[in-house]
């Protein structure tokens, strides 16, 4: 029998439609004599949907005409598997969809790939492709990531992160914080989000200014670091888990202007409509001696596992070329397109990488069936909240 994956993509996010692309590319990829792919679409308003349409990037020229021909579920759990149902359901009859087995979330960006949807699913008690709760939160902030990264000594830029209230309360304090601790040129970047969105260099405080006020369109914090101005950016993926992972081949992405932007990363060198990362200009493999490529493919290693990654995830370097110094600059926990291509071009096909992941995620639920979720006791056997005044006393 065919594991049935559900792949989940879409949802409440800045990426919203790089997500779409990701995860049509990765359910028209399954071994289909293996897997049976259930498209499950997540609205802007966080609404599911599924059905034949769904899975037709053509469809989503139009999306209210979309959802006409689509089916909105909810999900049950039952007998050990989570049913797909029809909302509303039905008066009379079955109003189950369909099921599934495994979920695989495609999704890019806050309130998806932040631990958000990984703890609905987890909820449901099914085995999820890629990073849990914990990982997914943690990687997706970019200055807690910094944290654990730098105790770990593994190399990041020193930064200071604003709140947008901080902001508003001082301007005139919040650009004291800011030149205290960091010089100009200096980098503004919301401290959640991916894909380059909201992002602006600054070379002056009237800079900054600018900067801040567009980065705080996109999220009320974030991250100010020193800009890297003769730069080389480096991208390498990883595979597997805590117990085992190995890096892919290393790419050098094309910038049209001082950074990557979302531009460069999904439209630029795509004449016919956009394949999201596929299509991105790069130097892949990027050109680079055997001693720095071997150097930056353990630290992507390194910094996988330290963050407790599961499945696939894309670490962004960045290089100095005054100082030949290599940073961690970001990590992505569900990257673009799943970094497929940085697979291919180590001979993985992006089939196979999809098995790979599904393997991962199985054997993660393997190894949590395990543990101890429940504990006995006799507490409420001789619960009385009559004038308690809590109960840990």
């Amino acid at each position: 029998m065919k594991i049935k994956v559900g792949v989940f993509f879409g949802g409440k996010s800045v990426e919203h439609e790089v997500s779409v692309i990701s995860g049509i590319q990765a359910l028209k990829s399954f071994h289909q004599e293996k897997y049976e792919p259930i498209p499950i679409y997540i609205t802007k308003e966080n609404e599911m949907y599924t059905g034949e349409a769904v899975g037709d990037i053509a469809n989503y020229k139009n999306i209210p005409e979309l959802l006409k021909k689509s089916t909105r579920i909810f999900f049950i759990c039952e007998q050990g598997k989570v049913n797909l149902v029809q909302y509303p359901e039905k008066k009379f009859g079955n109003s189950v969809v369909d099921y599934i087995d495994v979920a695989f979330p495609v999704v890019h960006g806050a309130n998806v790939e932040d631990g958000s949807l990984q703890g609905f699913l987890r909820h449901y008690n099914i085995p999820l492709v890629g990073c849990d709760v914990m990982a997914s939160a943690v990687t997706m902030d970019k200055y807690v990531m910094k944290t654990v990264l730098k105790d770990n000594d593994i190399p990041v830029l020193d930064c200071v992160t604003l709140h947008v209230k901080e902001y508003q309360a001082d301007e005139e304090a919040a650009y004291h914080k800011i030149e205290k601790k960091i010089s100009y040129p200096v980098i503004v970047k919301p401290v959640n989000l991916g894909s380059s969105v909201g992002i602006k260099v600054a070379k002056d405080r009237e800079g900054l200014k600018e900067a801040l006020e567009y980065a705080y369109e996109f999220g009320q914090k974030v991250l100010v670091e020193r800009a890297i101005m003769n730069l080389r950016e480096i991208n390498c993926a990883v595979l597997g888990d805590y117990e085992s992972a190995q890096a892919s081949e290393c790419e050098e992405p094309i910038s049209s202007d001082e950074i990557l932007s979302y531009e460069d990363k999904y439209v630029a060198g795509d004449k016919n409509g956009s394949q999201g990362m596929r299509t991105a200009r790069r130097e892949l493999p990027a050109n680079l001696t055997p001693e720095l490529r071997e150097q930056i493919r353990s630290i992507a290693v390194k910094t996988f596992q330290v963050l407790d990654c599961n499945g696939v995830s894309r670490i962004d370097f960045m290089i100095d070329k005054d100082t030949n110094q290599v940073y961690v600059n970001e990590i992505n926990p569900i990257p673009g397109s799943l970094a497929f291509y940085l697979w291919e071009a180590m001979g993985k096909p992006y089939a196979e990488l999809l098995d790979d992941m599904v393997k991962l995620a199985l054997k993660r639920e393997r190894e949590e069936k395990n543990l101890m979720t429940s504990f006995q006791s006799n507490i409420l056997q001789n619960a009385n909240l009559s004038g308690a005044k809590g109960v840990k006393k």
